[in-house]
């Protein structure tokens, strides 16, 4: 366990020191329209005519940049969350190790293209280490989920490959030993990939899966088969009508909920079927999830407020930076009051019976402070415990000073 503590928290932080490090790059890159073939090929990105709508909207470019930096961040939390979750409560189970990590590092790394942003030599480098771990651990994710074993045994070998694949991938990228680079060769890799990954999870659902595993691999794969489903939609609907539907706010973030759906079905996978309580992530999703939105909201509205009030007291076009500042405030000291009134919320809403029980508990504890008759003490106990626990028959007991007792049946 603590190995694999040190090892986790120690991709961790390297994955978060870099995406960390990215950020200014690409909130530069989401300011400025792409202008060739590979830029334009990252989502989400600024197009010259998802530009030209933006303003018809009287929206900024830094509107846009903003817009996507916190939902890139947002992501990366929700999928890091997740994989810590899975790892906290199954510290021992090198599946989860696997899995967590996948999810912390495949969050960091799905939608920022560290490649194209003006970083340092060292954090280039990192970059590229954190994608290439990221990249390995989901080969050993698709080939070895649920129970950790390559079935068939076979499978290691294509595996391996695709691990050997990905260091030109990730190190070399542009150069020659880039192979995505040549159409022919990347589609062909796309579909021997697909088959194999198929074939194997096939293979594995019809002879080596017991029925909670069977359960498990149907919730990743309808996680990932609506993704790509949803995906592959936009991808024709922006072939129809060529640049209006990627390149714009809704269809961009349409990407990212689609995208959300894979770590998430991850997590119900791991967590529901007997190796782990799944109640913890849903209501960590339930309130974290409304948070983010809510705070993402309010930052919005703040900074879209104080723009529309800067231009109609200056005629100023530009967006000041004191509403920057301010809204970052405002979310910083709305932080623990929201969640706080989310997580009541969530737990009257949905928790009912638990979150009932410590109301009980909470003003049991209240009246035992100014309570001085035992008999009335006796009495409320009981209640409480009836309340709380339901059991079938309750019966408290009291010794008494001279060896008497004396008891109360409920």
């Amino acid at each position: 366990m603590r190995v694999f503590g040190i090892l986790w928290v120690g991709v961790a932080l390297l994955t978060t020191s870099v995406f960390i490090s990215g950020m200014p790059g690409e909130f530069a890159r989401l300011q400025a329209p792409c202008d060739g073939g590979v830029s334009c090929a990252w989502l989400p990105r600024l197009t010259v005519e998802s530009a030209r709508q933006l303003g018809e909207l009287r929206l900024s470019t830094d509107f846009f940049a903003v817009y996507f930096v916190v939902i890139e961040v947002a992501f990366t939390v929700m999928s890091s969350s997740i994989g810590a979750i899975i790892l906290w409560r199954g510290p021992r189970d090198r599946m989860a190790l696997v899995v967590s990590l996948m999810l912390v590092t495949w969050g960091a790394a799905l939608f920022v293209p560290y490649p194209l942003l003006d970083l340092s030599p060292v954090w280039t480098f990192l970059a590229q280490t954190v994608s290439f771990v990221g990249s390995v651990l989901l080969i050993l994710f698709l080939y070895t989920f649920p129970d950790g074993r390559f079935v068939p045994r076979w499978t290691l070998w294509p595996a391996a490959v695709w691990v050997a694949g990905f260091i030109p991938a990730n190190y070399f990228y542009g150069s020659a030993l880039w192979v995505f680079d040549y159409p022919l060769i990347d589609t062909l890799l796309v579909i021997a990939f697909v088959g194999v990954t198929a074939y194997a999870q096939i293979y594995r659902y019809r002879r080596a899966s017991d029925p909670t595993q069977r359960r498990q691999t149907r919730w990743v794969v309808l996680g990932i088969l609506t993704a790509l489903g949803g995906a592959c939609a936009l991808v024709v609907l922006d072939l129809i009508i060529p640049g209006s539907v990627l390149s714009s706010l809704p269809g961009s973030t349409a990407l990212f909920v689609l995208a959300s759906l894979i770590p998430l079905s991850i997590g119900v996978a791991v967590l529901r079927y007997r190796l782990f309580d799944i109640d913890i992530l849903i209501n960590r999703t339930l309130v974290y999830g409304l948070l983010t939105a809510t705070l993402g909201a309010v930052y919005l509205g703040v900074v879209l407020a104080a723009h529309a009030v800067f231009r109609l007291v200056t005629g100023d076009d530009q967006q000041p930076q004191l509403a920057v500042v301010v809204s970052t405030l405002a979310i910083a000291a709305l932080f623990n009051p929201l969640r706080n009134r989310i997580q009541s919320l969530i737990d009257r809403r949905f928790y009912r019976n638990k979150y009932d029980a410590r109301k009980t508990l909470e003003a049991f504890s209240a009246r035992l402070r100014a309570e001085t008759d035992l008999e009335q003490l006796n009495a409320e106990l009981l209640s409480v415990i009836r309340v709380t626990m339901q059991p079938e028959h309750a019966f408290l007991w009291l010794r008494e000073a001279g060896s008497k007792s004396a008891g109360r049946g409920s």
